[in-house]
């Protein structure tokens, strides 16, 4: 039994072996929270986890005959404002007729085998109803006629727990949200590091900590979509816990746009987390009859570290969130021709490098911008659909047919949100964009956006894209959208609509997405928002795998995978390996550097086979076959980070297969030192203690407990005297190691 239920003291105990929830009803009608971490034993009555009997001085009480029961001090599930609570609410409602602080309090609750979904919008699911057990909490507001339903959901073998809320309006007049979060999670005390993930284009998830202190601590978006600059990710850690050791919480929104994280440190220093829409320019106008649906916060608890925190969102995101057709399958190694030619390109040319990345074992062209309307460069041509004749007279279906008969798959680049002030489209629908009529509009990158809250335009979006489909039989597209939302205003919503913009626009793209994938359940998107601006779980439920970041350097994108997998899946990062000097740094790497960077990942190359030289067709081809040997165990093996970016001038992180029997290892230096130390040795992770473990090309082997406790030798470094003895040295060296068990336990 996943859910305890004590409907006497009306307790709920939500726990699996590894976590524990536990929240109850207090004597006013409202949630109290009692309790979130690791696993307790369970028992009938819990109360005692919550005190109400010690007044505190200067502070409000519900009742008058017991001074000792003011909301400001009691830890509480969904607040609201206004009831002697004075910190930042979940929930802020209202009708037409009178400002009211909503006072939902219980009346039933629900349990649900498995997991419902949640309509219009991406969520983690169930295919088996035994895999998690859900709980529906039913709160009712009699002043303004409203329900109130908090999801939670915990699953089988997980230390998760995810949440969400919706409210319905049961009243004849409308509602008025201004904010309705996913969830809140009151807890005891502040002492954690805040820990998130931050950046901008081209260094896209950055690992930042900071301490917790009293007030307001947050991060968020309001830019339309997740962003670049703060991830919809974040982790309290305690102060001594490690990659490897320690209590860690963390949160993740399932949403693409504007969201609000935040953390509120009161005068008792209780800390109160919220996730949710942002509410900032949000207000949502809810008629008789109508629910509103929140998206899903994912929570996690791990007592092993970040690395156990993130092991826990992995194996979630593999397994209930994912489209099943994607979970187990094979991912093709791509080439995508946008380094290699820019908008720059003929048939001729594209079928060539089609036909020399073939040879090289690559399994699939991209053919990025540029392929429709006049588009020579980034100033025209978006939402004109249709082929450039000029650049491939026989159409895309020619293309593809040539592309195919290199045995190669082919994939396409859309950027389906966007809208050209230079285009057909816009001098036939300029209402279509996004803005104020007759005011300003900003430009991103030359372009507008589309009014993705208006269904008509969705359709005709649907009925371009799905055509091309078909007539190429495409078996990937990448999804671009490179700027953020301006001047938020749709000429179909009524003004007192306008608040409810930008969750409708989502909404939209998310419906396509749906359409999209539901009827072509074979063709593998790739998500991309200028890189890595709309990474986040929300995406994933639709595309597999997204464009980690624009920056391709194999040394940026250390700190920008490592911060990425706090969260997110490796098999989920789009990784390539580029030409030199890069085009985003201008460094130069080696191409074994490269390619050991972009293993973890889904692997892929953003370069001209054309150009290179023997010797690296030689390297590449290798590069190939030896991810394709190991490409299953990155999809499917434990991942593990060892040493950091952010404080090393080395990185290291491993995939360990689930029976422990192989695992592979990422090393990193980034600069070369002068005399280092003789004998330097690598600590693995995730091993089998007992078992016994060879490296591929040697003869050497070890038992796991050797490997993680004293560790893995490195190759031998260039010390200024060992000259011929050394085996590697230089900046940016990398070595990638393959282990097998061979004997042991």
């Amino acid at each position: 039994m996943l859910i305890h239920v004590n409907q006497e003291d009306r307790q709920f105990h939500l726990t699996n072996g590894q976590v524990s929830y536990i929240f109850h009803v207090m004597k006013n009608g409202q949630l109290g929270h009692l309790y979130y971490g690791k696993a307790l034993h369970h028992r009938e009555d819990f109360s005692h986890l919550q005190t109400y009997d010690v007044p505190t001085g200067a502070t409000t009480h519900v009742y008058a005959d017991d001074p000792a029961f003011g909301l400001e001090t009691l830890r509480q599930e969904y607040p609201a404002y206004g009831n002697s609570d004075f910190r930042e609410p979940a929930i802020s409602v209202s009708n037409t007729t009178a400002n009211h602080a909503p006072n939902f309090k219980y009346d039933s609750y629900q349990l649900v085998d498995g997991k419902p979904r949640l309509e219009g919008l991406p969520a983690t699911y169930t295919e088996d109803n035994q895999d998690a057990s859900t709980l529906q909490i039913i709160l009712k507001n009699e002043f303004l006629q409203a329900e109130l339903t908090l999801n939670y959901t915990i699953f089988l073998d997980m230390p998760v727990i995810t949440r969400s809320a919706s409210l319905k309006n049961e009243s004849q007049e409308e509602l008025v949200i201004d904010r309705l979060m996913g969830a809140s999670l009151d807890l005891p005390d502040k002492d954690f590091l805040f820990t998130h993930l931050a950046g901008a284009w081209s260094r896209e998830r950055h690992v930042k900590e900071r301490i917790l202190e009293t007030g307001i601590q947050s991060i968020s978006s309001l830019r339309g979509a997740s962003s670049h600059h703060h991830n919809p990710f974040l982790a309290l850690k305690r102060p001594e816990a490690t990659e490897h050791t320690g209590e860690v919480y963390g949160f993740n929104f399932i949403y693409s746009s504007n969201f609000l994280m935040q953390i509120e440190v009161d005068h008792y220093d209780t800390a109160r987390l919220m996730v949710g829409i942002h509410p900032f320019g949000f207000k949502w106008n809810l008629k008789p009859n109508v629910s509103f649906q929140t998206p899903e916060v994912v929570m996690v608890y791990s007592d092993q570290g970040l690395n156990g925190m993130s092991q826990a969102f992995h194996s979630l995101y593999r397994k209930h969130l994912v489209q099943a057709q994607w979970k187990k399958a094979v991912r093709p190694i791509l080439i995508n021709n946008w380094e290699a030619t820019y908008f720059d390109f003929t048939e001729e040319k594209l079928v060539n490098i089609a036909k020399s990345a073939s040879e090289l074992g690559i399994e699939l062209l991209v053919l990025d911008d540029g392929w429709f309307g006049k588009r020579n460069d980034d100033t025209s041509s978006l939402g004109d659909w249709h082929v450039d004749l000029d650049k491939l007279p026989g159409g895309l279906e020619s293309l593809a047919q040539k592309i195919s008969a290199t045995g190669m798959k082919f994939g396409l680049w859309f950027e389906p949100e966007m809208i050209s002030p230079n285009s057909d489209l816009f001098s036939e629908h300029p209402d279509w964009a996004v803005g104020v009529p007759g005011q300003h509009y900003t430009l991103g990158r030359n372009q507008l956006v589309l009014d993705f809250s208006r269904p008509d335009i969705v359709d005709y979006l649907y009925e371009k894209m799905s055509d091309i489909i078909k007539k190429t039989n495409l078996a990937y597209i990448k999804w671009d959208m490179n700027r953020n939302i301006t001047e938020a205003f749709s000429q179909k919503l009524a003004v007192h609509q306008q608040g409810e913009f930008f969750h409708r626009y989502i909404l939209g793209v998310y419906d396509l997405y749906e359409r999209l994938t539901r009827e072509f359940p074979h063709v593998l998107f790739e998500s991309c928002a200028g890189g890595g601006g709309r990474f986040d779980p929300g995406m994933m439920y639709y595309a597999p795998q997204a464009w980690t970041s624009d920056d391709t350097d194999a040394i940026e994108r250390l700190k920008i995978q490592y911060g990425t997998s706090f969260a997110y899946p490796v098999y989920s990062m789009g990784s390539h390996v580029s030409a030199v000097p890069n085009h985003q740094t201008l460094r130069t790497t080696p191409l074994a550097t490269r390619a050991n960077t972009a293993y973890f990942g889904t692997f892929g190359y953003e370069l001209d086979p054309v150009k290179l030289t023997e010797e690296e067709r030689a390297e590449i081809k290798e590069q190939v076959a030896f991810y394709k040997k190991h490409r299953g165990l990155i999809r499917d093996g434990q991942f593990y980070r060892l040493l950091s970016p952010f404080s090393n001038n080395e990185t290291a992180w491993m995939v360990v297969s689930k029976d422990q029997s192989e695992a592979l290892i990422g090393w990193y230096k980034v600069l070369a030192t002068p005399n280092p130390k003789k004998q330097q040795t690598l600590r693995l992770s995730g091993l089998a203690e007992s078992k016994m473990y060879k490296v591929a090309g040697s003869e050497r082997t070890y038992y796991g407990d050797e490997l993680m406790n004293v560790g893995l030798p490195l190759p031998t470094e260039f010390n200024g005297v060992n000259g011929r003895s050394s085996e590697r040295g230089g900046d940016f060296q990398s070595q990638v190691f393959y282990l097998q068990k061979t004997g042991g336990r």
